[in-house]
């Protein structure tokens, strides 16, 4: 065989095996009524300011791990390699928007603000034009920011300690100024509890993100090893319906096993994730049934009062078997039990009820 056809075909085979290798790895966690739910990252970085990967990567690796929207927010101020890759905001935006295209990902344009802490790294999203923020002034930039009627959360506000890392001054002012409109309460690893308080205390939405730096490894994902993720329930899979929603406060974050979330959001989630089935044998004043779980959490539950079984645990994507005692047939109003990693507050789990179904 000739070498011009040799290396022909040899390339053809490179192609091919980059093709068959984009596996995408769905997140499932279910829709809403009324509601889809998107699985978003709101924080990446790119070698546009301190990341590692070029912007299309970036979006191949989101697409792998089940992602619906990203964003890509580069820092304004904080470019180490700007002698290398000449200061252009926005331009990573630009780079990955024809791939998020062919992946079907929404991209949305966004860039953080950088400042020491006080008061802190904040992330703004669904800008026209990042350039008018990159300025000195702290307020000056928000209210550019604010201009462009963007989506405004707090960054990771413990990241330097919890002393440092307080509601303050700054975030006083800006949420006075209805320019803060989210916080951060998970960045990568690490929840930060206070924050959530916050979030809630003045009815901010709640967010959580990678904040990806290095090249996302490609590793098998469990309940308690994933990226952290935005849930945000939109009325459709479009930009303009994203926005509403984060505005709208209808979101929940999933990081380490954990979903945090307003209790109504929380509680329909549940009722998504957890089917009960109706019992499918009894002996004497014993019977069987069947719980599948539809989403990603391993699900721990934990009675309330002298309900039995103390405990429940439902493993993620599986069915498992139940025995309960017959009684609970003539029970109307369920079993109560708390869902320990369905969070409505800092040490607050949600309170949910199994309903057994008639046989």
């Amino acid at each position: 065989m000739p070498l011009k056809r040799i290396a022909l075909v040899a390339l053809l085979l490179l192609g091919l095996s980059a093709t068959q290798a984009q596996v995408r790895h769905e997140i499932n966690f279910p829709d809403l009524p009324g509601y889809r739910t998107l699985k978003c990252d709101l924080h990446m970085h790119t070698v546009f300011s301190d990341g590692y990967v070029w912007p299309t990567v970036r979006v191949d690796e989101a697409w792998r791990e089940g992602l619906d929207v990203i964003a890509i927010t580069d820092h304004i101020e904080y470019q180490p390699y700007k002698n290398d890759i000449p200061t252009k905001h926005g331009r990573a935006n630009e780079i990955a928007a024809g791939r998020a295209r062919e992946r079907d990902l929404l991209s949305v344009l966004g860039a953080e603000i950088t400042r020491a802490t006080p008061p802190g790294h904040y992330n703004a999203i669904f800008l026209s034009d990042v350039n008018p923020l990159d300025t000195e002034d702290f307020y000056e930039v928000v209210r550019q920011a604010a201009e462009q009627d963007a989506f405004v959360f707090w960054n990771h506000p413990g990241w330097k300690g919890p002393e440092l890392g307080r509601w303050g001054e700054y975030q006083e002012t800006l949420f006075e100024r209805g320019q803060l409109h989210g916080i951060e309460i998970c960045n990568g690893e690490s929840y930060y509890a206070e924050a959530h308080q916050e979030a809630l205390k003045r009815n901010l939405t709640l967010i959580g993100n990678s904040d990806i730096h290095d090249p996302a490894l490609d590793h098998a994902r469990t309940p308690a090893n994933h990226r952290t993720v935005t849930l945000v329930f939109a009325k459709e899979k479009t930009l303009a319906a994203l926005r509403e929603a984060l505005f709208a406060r209808r979101t929940a974050v999933w990081s380490q096993n954990r979903l945090f979330g307003r209790q109504e959001h929380l509680a329909a989630m549940f009722q998504a994730c957890v089917e009960v089935q109706p019992p499918h044998h009894r002996s004497g004043d014993k019977l069987w049934l069947a719980i599948k779980n539809h989403c990603e959490l391993d699900i721990e539950l934990q009675a309330i009062g002298d309900t039995k079984p103390a405990t429940i645990n439902l493993p993620a994507h599986s069915t498992s078997l139940l025995r309960l005692d017959a009684s609970v047939l003539g029970k109307r109003e369920g079993l109560p039990y708390r869902a320990l990693n369905f969070l409505v507050g800092p040490d607050e789990a949600l309170p949910v009820t199994l309903e057994i179904p008639s046989p």
